[in-house]
């Protein structure tokens, strides 16, 4: 008997069996802001990701829908918006409200691809059952990678401020087997078309790396983040969530020292993957997309985490390279969503949406990064007194908390201030672009998305 989820999937992929279908390599990082050469870093080195932003787009306004790990990934995954999704944290599984509905992998795999994953996609253990062909979890065998100096920034109140410059090489660390465990699969040979997910861990906490990429980073080149003393006078409360640490000046650098040296690590490891890609001859027909699943404040605005609405945790790396990608080393400043990869990758398949999907295709932005686009990005966050709700134009920020903005407004001019540092909502030369703004969140919530 052919199961409702099997008879869902079964006429899409009659759909496209007599269609050329790309090869789809996505690579998705934990904790990844825009710290990148690519984006106008100064000190990080990450030649891989340039070198693929230099050969494709890079977004220059991309965004995740919600700055944690498992509801970004459950909204990406699912299409759907984390309102609809109703996953808001890391413990729930981001099918218990979407039994019936095909994730990426499951719909590619019920057309006819090769799905295989490697390291995290999913939040770690919630992939689905019919998923995969293909997963892995690399870990170490060896105690090298768990060697080495580092210390806890808070004296281990906070486990996530911990660093180590660690013993060994690359391959002593999960990331670097999910390195070598992707280039196996990539160079096996296949007579169907494949989507290959490649899940690094780094920069997510805790900061550890093998020693040496640490040792491109001198403290002393290092800085502190930079903000206004009274950065926080027109920030509404709800903006950050209840509980806070700050660091000193010297455990700062520490931080984003140990912040930059995983970024490296992680570039590496993405070169490995891109030089395989390259060296099977498979890169021609394949379309690859990279991204951060959220970003991540270094002390701007006085946080030390995700979770927030700002540029610094909302906004994600993005880029794209491959078929479909009409302009090599273009920037695109439309604002997208993660939201956006399944229809995505569905289109340059040429594979019909199933129902239910609440992303835009940016097919036609990869053909051309200046193509017409209205529609915003938007993001949320949970907060106690309700949800945080923001659109991301190509020029402002708007965030309302609560229903209508009741526990606070925020508007930001990103041409002006891209830090974030002034508060536009109650300025009258900007009244016309908060009216605007607001009732653009009007519309977005009455087509519900919630």
């Amino acid at each position: 008997m052919i199961s409702a989820r099997a008879r869902l999937l079964w006429p899409l992929a009659l759909a496209a069996q007599t269609r050329q279908r790309p090869n789809i390599l996505m690579i998705a990082v934990d904790d990844l802001n825009t710290d990148l050469g690519c984006y106008g870093h100064p000190l990080v080195q990450s030649p891989n990701i340039d070198r693929l932003a230099a050969r494709g787009i890079r977004f220059d306004r991309a965004y995740c829908q919600y700055p944690v790990c498992n509801p970004s990934r459950t909204s990406l995954l699912s299409g759907r918006y984390p309102e609809t999704t109703r996953i808001l944290d890391n413990q729930t599984n981001p099918r218990t409200h979407l039994k019936d509905a095909p994730f990426l992998p499951e719909f590619l795999r019920g057309n006819g691809y090769f799905t295989g994953r490697v390291g995290k996609i999913y939040h770690d253990g919630m992939d689905g059952a019919n998923d995969w062909d293909v997963s892995l979890n690399p870990r170490p065998d060896s105690g090298a990678g768990r060697q080495g100096e580092g210390r806890n920034l808070t004296g281990g109140k906070f486990a996530f401020f911990q660093w180590k410059a660690a013993e060994g090489a690359d391959e002593d660390q999960p990331d670097g087997l999910i390195a070598a465990e992707a280039v196996k699969l990539l160079r096996e040979r296949r007579d169907k078309p494949w989507f290959l997910a490649v899940g690094f861990r780094k920069p997510h906490d805790p900061y550890i790396a093998p020693k040496s990429y640490f040792d491109a980073y001198p403290l002393d080149r290092i800085t502190g983040p930079l903000h206004p003393k009274d950065d926080e006078r027109d920030i509404p409360p709800a903006a950050y969530p209840p509980v806070r640490h700050n660091l000193g000046e010297a455990e700062a650098r520490e931080y984003r020292r140990a912040y930059y040296a995983c970024i490296s690590f992680m570039d590496a490891q993405v070169g490995k993957v891109l030089s395989t890609l390259d060296a099977t001859g498979a890169r021609r027909d394949t379309l690859v997309i990279f991204f951060g699943d959220h970003g991540l404040h270094l002390g701007e605005h006085n946080w030390w985490n995700k979770v927030t609405l700002f540029e610094r945790s909302a906004r994600v790396p993005f880029i794209a390279a491959g078929t479909g990608v009409e302009r090599a080393g273009d920037v695109c400043r439309r604002p997208i969503e993660l939201l956006s990869l399944y229809p995505t990758f569905a289109q340059t398949a040429g594979l019909r949406l199933p129902e239910g999907l609440q992303g835009q295709s940016i097919a036609p932005l990869l053909r051309d990064p200046q193509a017409p686009w209205t529609r915003p990005a938007y993001t949320v966050v949970q907060r106690a007194g309700g949800l945080g709700r923001c659109l991301h134009d190509e020029r402002f920020r708007y965030t309302e908390w609560g229903e209508e903005g009741k526990n606070g407004i925020e508007l930001y001019d990103h041409n002006s201030d891209p830090n974030e540092y002034r508060n536009l909502v109650d300025d009258p030369a900007f009244a016309d672009v908060r009216k605007r703004m607001r009732a653009t969140m009007a519309a977005v919530n009455a087509r519900g998305i919630g």
